[in-house]
C-alpha cells in the first residue's frame, strides 16, 4: 500500500485525548501499518478491487471510492481498470485528504483523480459505473445507512455494481466468539500486544457499529440492488458485490 510506512504504536500507552477513535494525523500517519495488521484479508481485498472494477468501468463514466482514507483501492482500481474513466475519491478527514492526494500526484500526476474532503452522506453519485466502500458504512451512523445505499444506487449506470467491504456482526453467539477470538488473534500474530489490543478495541466501540450479514442483504435489496453476492470473507470481515440491474 502507498503512503507512509512508520508502525502503529498508537495504543502502546494510554491516551487521555484519544477516547474515540478518530482519523486524525496520529491515525493518517500510520494506517497504512495499522489496516494491514488490523483487518484480515485487506490487503486481498484491496488488490480485487481493482480486478472487480475492470469488469464493470465503462468508458466516460466515474468511479467512486468513498471513505478513501489514503487512496489504496483508488490506486488499484486505477492500474487495472482498462476503461477511460475519472476517479473521485472521497473522505472526510482532512488529514488522509491532504495525504491522499500527495499520494495520488506522485503516483498518476494527478491524472483522471480528483480527491475530494467531504462527508459521504453528502456526495452525490452520478455517471457511476463502480463505487467502492472499503470499511467505510459501519463508521456512518446506522439510521443514515439506507439512504446513503440508495443515493449509490440511483447513481450508477444500468448494470453498473458497487463493492461494499465490512466488519460484520454474527447473531449466532458461538459464531461469533470465534470471530472475535481469530481476529484476536490475527492481530497478536501481526505484533500487537493485548493491551494494545483491548484499547483500541474500546475506543472503536462507539464509532464503529457492525451489522450482521443479513442486515446487509436486506439493506442493499431495499436500496435497489440485486445480483448481491459475498465475494470475499475471512473471520468477521466480508465483502459484497450488488449491482443495479440493466
Amino acid at each position: 500500500m502507498s503512503g507512509s510506512g512508520k508502525r502503529d504504536d498508537l495504543f502502546q500507552a494510554p491516551r487521555e485525548d484519544l477516547v474515540d477513535f478518530v482519523f486524525d494525523e496520529r491515525v493518517a500517519d500510520v494506517f497504512p501499518d495499522m489496516v494491514r495488521r488490523s483487518v484480515p484479508g485487506y490487503e486481498h481485498i484491496v488488490a480485487l478491487t481493482g480486478l472487480l472494477a475492470d469488469q464493470y468501468a465503462r468508458a466516460g463514466t466515474r468511479i467512486y471510492d468513498l471513505g478513501c482514507s489514503l487512496g489504496a483501492s483508488t490506486l488499484s482500481m486505477l492500474r487495472r481498470t482498462s476503461a477511460a474513466v475519472n476517479f473521485i475519491a472521497v473522505d472526510n478527514s482532512p488529514a488522509m485528504v491532504a495525504r491522499c492526494r500527495a499520494i495520488m500526484q506522485r503516483e498518476t500526476h494527478g491524472e483522471r483523480v480528483e480527491v475530494q474532503c467531504a462527508n459521504i452522506e453528502e456526495t452525490v453519485i452520478s455517471d457511476a459505473s463502480f463505487v467502492v466502500m472499503n470499511l467505510t458504512l459501519q463508521f456512518v451512523a446506522r439510521e443514515a445507512r439506507g439512504a446513503l445505499l440508495r443515493g449509490i444506487h440511483d447513481g450508477l449506470v444500468p448494470g453498473g455494481a458497487l463493492l461494499l467491504s465490512e466488519k460484520i456482526h454474527s447473531e449466532d453467539p458461538a459464531e461469533q466468539a470465534f470471530n472475535e477470538k481469530m481476529h484476536a488473534a490475527f492481530k497478536a500474530a501481526n505484533g500487537y500486544s493485548e493491551l494494545e489490543i483491548a484499547r483500541k478495541r474500546s475506543a472503536l466501540e462507539r464509532v464503529l457499529i457492525p451489522d450482521t450479514l443479513e442486515q446487509h442483504v436486506a439493506r442493499l435489496e431495499a436500496a435497489g440492488f440485486s445480483d448481491i453476492h459475498a465475494w470475499f470473507r475471512c473471520f468477521n470481515f466480508v465483502s459484497l458485490l450488488a449491482r443495479r440491474a440493466d
